[in-house]
C-alpha cells in the first residue's frame, strides 16, 4: 500500500487517495508487527507529496484514540471519516452480527467530535432488515436525530448470497421497506442542511473537480467524490481540475451542496506525466457487510 501511493499516485500527480476497505480499521491487524492504520498514515503522509488522503469505511469498534491523534495532527489527512453504522436497535445489530451497539456507537462519535472538533461523519444504514419493527426503526430514526451525522447513505435490505442473513426470513414487506427509506433520508435531508448551516462563513480547503456550463463544481474536505454533493465554487471557473483553494462558505443549497466564493489558491496541480503501465482489472464492489 505505502509503496503504491509512493510510486503510482505520486508519479501520475494524484490529487486525492481514497484509504477504501470492508472495513479500513483493521488495516495491518494482520501483520502483528505494530504497523496499523495509523502508521500507514504517518508513512503516507511522510513520503508522499499527494495533498488529500480521505478514509472510507471504519466501523466504530476500530476507531482508536491513536488514529484519531494522527488524524488532528496531520492537515493532509482529511477530517472526514465514513463510519457505517448500519443500524441503531440493539436487536437488529445482533441479528446483523455486528459488534458495535447503541452506547458504543454514540460514544463513539463523542469521542471523534472531541478530537477532531471539524470533522465530517457519513454513516450506512440498512432498513427492513430480517426481524425489523416499527420500534426498531423508531429507534433508528430517533438515533439519528440525536447523532447529528452531516451525511447518511440509506438501503434497503436485500438477501445476499453467502451470508447469513440470507438464511432468514426476508420478513419486511417492500412497501415497508420502502416508506421507512424515504422517511429516513427525508429526516436525514433536514439534518444535513442543519448541520452545514455551521459552515456558512467559514474558510475551508476546496478542491476544483470540474467546469461545466461555465460554473466551478468541487469539494470542500467535507465532502467525498460522488456521494456528499458538490460545491459550487464561484470565481473559479479558469481553475484547472485538482487545483485546491480557500474558500468561503456562503450558502447552502437544496440542503446539501455549498456555495462558496474563491479567496485564494492555494495549491496547483502539475502536469500529469504520462504512463506506460498497464491498467489492472478492478473488483466490482457490493453494498455493506450486514449480515456476515
Amino acid at each position: 500500500m505505502k509503496c503504491c501511493a509512493k510510486r503510482n499516485c505520486s508519479r501520475h500527480k494524484a490529487r486525492e487517495v481514497n484509504l477504501v476497505a470492508q472495513d479500513l480499521a483493521h488495516y495491518g491487524r494482520e501483520r502483528r508487527d505494530g504497523f496499523t492504520l495509523p502508521e500507514l498514515l504517518e508513512g503516507l503522509v511522510r513520503e508522499t507529496e499527494i495533498p488529500w488522503f480521505r478514509m472510507l469505511y471504519l466501523y466504530s469498534s476500530g476507531i482508536t484514540p491513536r488514529l484519531l491523534e494522527v488524524m488532528a495532527r496531520e492537515s493532509r489527512i482529511l477530517p472526514y471519516l465514513d463510519m457505517p453504522m448500519q443500524h441503531a436497535s440493539d436487536e437488529v445489530l445482533a441479528r446483523m452480527r455486528r459488534p458495535e451497539r447503541q452506547r458504543t456507537i454514540r460514544d463513539r462519535v463523542r469521542s471523534v467530535r472531541e478530537v477532531v472538533p471539524d470533522i465530517a461523519i457519513r454513516t450506512t444504514c440498512i432498513v427492513g432488515f430480517p426481524g425489523e419493527t416499527d420500534e426498531d426503526f423508531a429507534q433508528l430514526m430517533a438515533f439519528l436525530e440525536e447523532i447529528q451525522f452531516e451525511r447518511v447513505g440509506a438501503f434497503t435490505y436485500s438477501p445476499q448470497e453467502g451470508t447469513r442473513a440470507a438464511e432468514m426470513v426476508d420478513d419486511v414487506p417492500e412497501s415497508v421497506k420502502r416508506e421507512r427509506l424515504e422517511r429516513l433520508m427525508e429526516l436525514q435531508r433536514q439534518i444535513t442542511g442543519e448541520r452545514y448551516e455551521r459552515f456558512i462563513g467559514r474558510t475551508v480547503r476546496t478542491m476544483v473537480d470540474r467546469v461545466i456550463d461555465g460554473e466551478a463544481q468541487a469539494r470542500t474536505v467535507w465532502q467525498a467524490d460522488d456521494v456528499d454533493g458538490v460545491t459550487f465554487l464561484d470565481g473559479a471557473e479558469s481553475l484547472a481540475p485538482g487545483t485546491i483553494v480557500d474558500a468561503v462558505i456562503e450558502g447552502i443549497e437544496d440542503d446539501v451542496d455549498f456555495r462558496a466564493a474563491l479567496l485564494r489558491v492555494v495549491d496547483k496541480p502539475a502536469a500529469r506525466v504520462a504512463s506506460r503501465s498497464r491498467a489492472l482489472p478492478v473488483m466490482a464492489m457490493t453494498i455493506g457487510s450486514f449480515g456476515r
